[in-house]
């Protein structure tokens, strides 16, 4: 079992700029995969980005360009820096650690980011 705990959300101006942190613990031999999703009211929860143990990153389309994200394997942690943040990315954050198959995953609790107009 991994434990993940995220901190950094928060308000922040269209145009502005937040950073999620999640912080790893546990069994984290496990998990090749670590990366952030975003549910939205009313939505269903959508792949924001991934990045794996060796540094391979994906995006969402919608998130190109304007976010990053990166892993310290040391410190067991994957970091979101968020830039040009926009209304539509308003939503609840959760962080996820899995295998690539997906037969072992643990989520985070969630962070909100809320970004006004």
């Amino acid at each position: 079992q991994v434990q993940l705990v995220e901190s950094g959300g928060g308000l922040v101006q269209a145009g502005g700029s937040l950073r999620l942190s999640c912080a790893a613990s546990g069994s984290i031999l496990s998990t090749n995969v670590m990366g952030w999703y975003r549910q939205a009211p009313g939505k269903q929860r959508e792949l924001v980005a991934t990045i794996t143990s060796g540094g391979s990153t994906n995006y969402a389309e919608s998130v190109k360009g304007r976010f990053t994200i990166s892993r310290d394997n040391a410190k067991n942690t994957v970091n979101l820096q968020m830039n040009s943040l926009k209304p539509e990315d308003t939503a609840v954050y959760y962080c996820n650690a899995r295998t690539s198959s997906w037969s072992i995953t643990s989520w985070g609790q969630g962070t909100q980011v809320t970004v006004s107009s």
